[in-house]
Order: C-alpha cells, then sequence, then structure tokens
C-alpha cells in the first residue's frame, strides 16, 4: 500500500499542471546503500521453531539457513525492508543495525551445559557451503566491506554468543568473506608481546580501531573483558575467557595494521 501511495503521489506531482512539477533531471551522487552490515546468528533451536520463530514471533532475518541434507535456504524478509534481527548493537560506531544490515540466521542449536563443562555444536558442511554461496551474492550485490561481515556476539558482545567458536570464520575469510589475521605476522608480534604485553588502554583503543565497541577506561573491568572475549572467541577460539595475552595482542594488531 505504501508503494502504491508513493506511485500516486509521483504521478500527481509530475502530471499535475496546476500542482508542483516534479523534476528528475538532477540526481545527485551524494549517497551509499542502506545494507552495510552482514549479520551472523544461529537459532539455538530446530528448523520447524526457527521457522516459527523467525515468522511468527517478535524476532526475524532476511534469510534462514536450514539443517536439512542441502542446507535449504529460506528467504524470510526482503532485503530492502529491516528485519529484527541485531537488537542493541554496535559496530564502527554505528548502533541498532538492524537499520544498516541484513541478517542471516542458522539453524544450529548452539550449545548444552554438562557437568565437564559447555558442548558446541558444529555447522555442517552443507550449511557452510550455503552460506557462502549466500554471502557472495549479497556482498557482490551490495558492495559489503569484508570487515562488516560480522557476528551478533561481535555487536553485542556479552549479550549474545551467536554464531559460536565452532563458526567457520577463516573459512569464509578464505573466500574473501571477512577478516582473518595471517598466522606468520602474529607469531613474531606474540613473541615479542610475550616479553612487553601492552596496556589495557592499548587493549581497549585496539578492540575499538577494530570495531567493537569497548570502554576507553584503561581498567580491565567487566565490560572490556567481555569484548575481549568476543573478540577471543572469534579470532582465537581456543580460548576465550577475556584475560590480555601476547597472542590476542599479536591479532589485534595484525588485524589492525594489514
Amino acid at each position: 500500500m505504501k508503494f502504491l501511495v508513493a506511485a500516486l503521489l509521483f504521478l500527481t506531482l509530475a502530471g499535475c499542471a496546476s500542482g508542483p512539477r516534479l523534476d528528475t533531471s538532477h540526481p545527485s551522487v551524494n549517497f551509499d546503500n542502506r545494507i552495510q552490515f552482514v549479520v551472523l546468528h544461529y537459532t539455538a533451536t530446530s528448523l520447524q521453531g526457527s521457522l516459527a520463530l523467525l515468522t511468527k514471533g517478535q524476532v526475524s532475518s532476511h534469510y534462514l539457513i536450514g539443517d536439512d541434507a542441502r542446507a535449504t535456504i529460506y528467504k524470510l524478509v526482503d532485503e530492502e525492508k529491516r528485519s529484527w534481527h541485531a537488537g542493541e548493537s554496535e559496530w564502527m560506531g554505528r548502533t541498532w543495525l538492524n537499520s544498516s544490515s541484513i541478517g542471516i540466521e542458522i539453524v544450529n542449536p548452539g550449545y548444552r551445559d554438562t557437568p565437564t563443562g559447555r558442548v558446541w555444536y558444529p555447522y555442517s558442511e552443507a550449511q557452510v557451503q550455503s552460506l557462502v554461496t549466500l554471502l557472495k551474492d549479497i556482498s557482490q550485490r551490495n558492495r559489503i566491506n569484508p570487515k562488516f561481515i560480522i557476528g551478533h556476539s561481535d555487536i553485542a558482545p556479552g549479550r549474545k554468543l551467536d554464531p559460536g567458536p565452532l563458526f567457520p570464520w577463516k573459512r569464509l575469510a578464505d573466500e574473501g568473506l571477512g577478516i582473518w589475521p595471517e598466522a606468520q605476522a602474529v607469531a613474531r608480534y606474540q613473541v615479542e608481546y610475550a616479553r612487553q604485553l601492552p596496556s589495557i588502554t592499548w587493549f581497549q583503543e585496539e578492540l575499538a580501531r577494530l570495531g567493537y565497541s569497548t570502554p576507553q577506561t584503561g581498567e580491565l573491568d567487566v565490560v572490556t573483558r567481555r569484548v575481549l572475549a568476543a573478540f577471543q572467541m572469534r579470532f582465537r577460539p581456543a580460548l576465550y575467557d577475556g584475560t590480555p595475552d601476547a597472542q590476542s595482542a599479536a591479532i589485534l594488531r595484525v588485524l589492525n595494521h594489514r
């Protein structure tokens, strides 16, 4: 209905001799795409539960990748419309990313807590292949900066954990769909930082430079630990306890000074 009203208004302005005249002969070059980011999630429920939640619940996403043998891609919301997948969020100083992002949910249980610790569920090869195909299409059409393909935990650290430590970020980066630190450069800097670890102020500044919303207090407060843990979960998933260390510092340096 909104588009019909807009079309009628355009026709009225263009054709009405007595009303205002609409001139479209001076298009501006000063604009960019509404879609700046792609945010990746897991659903933490089954396919049927995911479809119900994302089509009839309080949240939504543009796409859902199923857990069937072919990892079917479901288009749920038109890309030009805002889906409700990010919530309170921030990346590179941009806030409330629903308005500027495409959301992709992947059917995956997330994790389960056991007496011996938390166990995470892997993504299937079919899901990864479907995701790569979908991301390539979205990125090419919308000219998405690889740095802006991010996880829910990146934009809401501490509040969200998806897509989790088993998500294949390096594989996506190898396809040009994200960023990943060069291993040899990390090893070189890790030796340097093992001798003298940077200050908390340095960690906070580098996390913010990468895109994370990070306090600039100079103190290892609770929020800073959560942000660092989210960073580690993505780029060093073997250990993501939010503790500053030489390897985390080396990864930050390589990513920010490529």
